[in-house]
């Protein structure tokens, strides 16, 4: 007979964090942030409302956009997850990061990593995307320090880089077809 008082034991997960595989024992009832940031120490991830509205905890999984707070870590075992932490493999800014350092796309920073990784998602799904549908998209997460503009401009200035460099063929570019 099952103790009903024990509904939360621990489990062996398998997660695919940045490329690594990570063996994790954790409760069943653990979101996703909670795993990224204590057991992974992948404290890029934020964690804001708890609530799934603010998007400071947004990361990829298989390459789409998620709330990390509103995801049992469970739920993400055999996806490819991918944290802010992934966006500088070498060490240096990506062009996206380097976009929002030039347009001065953040102020305080808490909110950044959850808008960089919803931009890195949506332009990797969306690389023509247009300015007004950029500003949709980023109207999903919070900040309370830039107003979005800067944001916006951002965004924008990375996607016409990337589309640029695609019409060059050249093989730095990002998100070619």
């Amino acid at each position: 007979m099952t103790d009903p008082g024990r509904t939360h034991d621990p489990q062996l997960l398998a997660l695919d964090v940045n490329g690594v595989r990570h063996e994790v024992i954790t409760e069943s009832r653990r979101t996703l942030v909670d795993v990224l940031r204590h057991d992974l120490h992948l404290t890029g991830t934020h964690v804001g409302c708890e609530h799934g509205i603010c998007g400071a905890c947004t990361v990829l999984v298989d390459g789409r956009p998620a709330r990390a707070c509103l995801m049992f870590a469970a739920q993400a075992e055999g996806a490819e997850i991918r944290t802010v932490e992934s966006l500088s493999g070498d060490g240096g800014l990506t062009d996206l990061q380097e976009a929002f350092r030039e347009h001065h796309g953040l102020q305080c920073g808490f909110c950044t990593p959850g808008f960089l990784m919803l931009a890195e998602g949506f332009l990797a799904e969306r690389p023509e995307a247009t300015k007004e549908e950029i500003r949709d998209v980023v109207a999903a997460n919070l900040c309370r320090c830039t107003g979005y503009q800067t944001i916006v401009e951002a965004v924008d200035a990375c996607a016409t880089a990337r589309r640029t460099a695609c019409a060059q063929g050249r093989k730095e570019a990002t998100g070619c077809n």
